[in-house]
């Protein structure tokens, strides 16, 4: 029988202000206003109220109860929640502190770091991230998840390097082979867990789909699947916000969640955490992942975020202010890889995704972008104190922002 090991992301990014306009007399201090939209206190509301609240309150149950499962939640959420929701973070707080949950290393800022040449700033990250989980929950995560399962061989490089026992990614076919992601593996000596991507998007993407052959799915019959797997470890991660959020609570995703411990234990399935997969099996083989894999879009790659010239133009404009970043608060904000997936042209059934989480259409996401990253530029170069040097250093100017 195997076990399951199940896990959330939890995350909101600050959008970007659509309606920015470069304005020199906007004070230092009141930048990130001008740059970041008052959307966002809007949306995190709402999400708070639909997800955060009741699921949070619903998996404190069932921790109580012997549930397992673990939490990655960004530092750009936390700050949010401290300005917007305290009641939310305290409940954040209960969970991230109960025996039966683990919680998750990932960058602070939910960013595109990683895919830097310099992995320095990814590696910045990551410890910032640490170090507020440790500040604001009282635990250091040992096992690490990057940006929406981001991950080649350099990033599981970085992260043995830096001490972590363990890293999460998707279980993409053209990696695995004939082989199962229902196991342990190893990428450059550090254990790495799979994401089963059948079972997870079962719930996170065709739980209220009616015209699936399955639907409605059920927490037993969920259950079933489960049990019925071959392997050693079946491993289930999701956006947090598929519980109420993406999937409204009349789709029944509630009644799902409640059910599913139950269900599970039922049929003698036991939810563990992710430390106790890396402690408790042997790997059974080794991944070699050249080019970045993720857990996005039918290609599971990096086309998400840098998928067409647009993506990559912005992807280049960021890692190049790097030398600009007098301010590296907002120069961070400004990596967040939502901003990067605004900005995407697909289509199908990937498109409709990418345009049900943005606020504005992927041209407007990429000129909004770049006049807000031409406008860092130009008044941080005014900062420095070599003005000339730094003249010749630049890489964009406000009027090549638009082209």
């Amino acid at each position: 029988m195997p076990h399951i090991c199940i896990g959330f992301e939890v995350h909101q990014p600050y959008r970007l202000n659509r309606t920015f306009s470069p304005d020199p007399k906007v004070k230092k201090k009141d930048l990130f206003d001008h740059y970041f939209d008052s959307l966002n206190k809007e949306i995190l509301l709402r999400v708070v109220e639909k997800c955060y609240d009741p699921a949070t309150k619903l998996i404190l149950e069932k921790l109580d109860e012997g549930f397992a499962c673990s939490f990655s939640i960004s530092g750009i959420l936390i700050e949010q929640l401290e300005k917007w929701s305290r009641d939310t973070l305290s409940l954040f707080d209960e969970v991230a502190r109960h025996k039966n949950t683990e919680m998750i290393g990932q960058t602070y800022y939910h960013s595109i770091a990683s895919c830097f040449a310099d992995k320095s700033e990814f590696r910045d990250q990551v410890t910032l991230h640490s170090d507020l989980m440790h500040d604001r929950f009282g635990v250091r995560p040992t096992i690490f998840e990057n940006t929406e399962f981001t991950f080649n061989n350099e990033v599981a490089a970085t992260i043995r390097d830096m001490g972590f026992a363990g890293i999460f990614t998707e279980g993409v076919d053209r990696i695995l082979g004939w082989r199962s992601p229902d196991y342990l593996y190893t990428c450059r000596d550090i254990p790495v867990i799979l994401r089963n991507t059948k079972l997870s998007d079962d719930i996170a993407f065709r739980f209220a789909n009616r015209s699936w052959d399955r639907y409605p799915l059920t927490a037993d019959t969920y259950a079933h699947w489960v049990a019925s797997s071959s392997g050693d470890i079946i491993t289930v991660f999701l956006d947090y916000e598929t519980f109420g959020e993406h999937f409204w609570r009349e789709t029944g995703i509630f009644d799902f969640l409640r059910a599913l411990p139950d269900e599970l234990r039922k049929r003698d399935v036991e939810t563990i955490l992710p430390s106790q997969v890396v402690s408790g099996y042997s790997p059974v083989g080794d991944i070699d992942v050249h080019e970045t894999i993720s857990w996005a879009d039918l290609e599971k790659d990096s086309s998400a975020w840098m998928g067409n010239d647009r993506q990559r133009t912005a992807f280049q404009a960021v890692q190049s202010a790097r030398a600009y970043a007098v301010n590296k608060p907002l120069w961070r904000y400004l990596q967040t890889s939502d901003h990067f997936y605004y900005m995407a042209s697909k289509y199908g059934t990937c498109g409709e995704v990418h345009s049900y989480f943005s606020h504005h259409e992927a041209q407007d996401a990429f000129l909004t972008y770049m006049s807000v990253i031409a406008d860092y530029e130009s008044r941080t170069i005014r900062m420095m104190k070599n003005r000339k040097s730094a003249k010749i250093l630049r890489t964009l100017s406000p009027e090549q922002a638009f082209h």
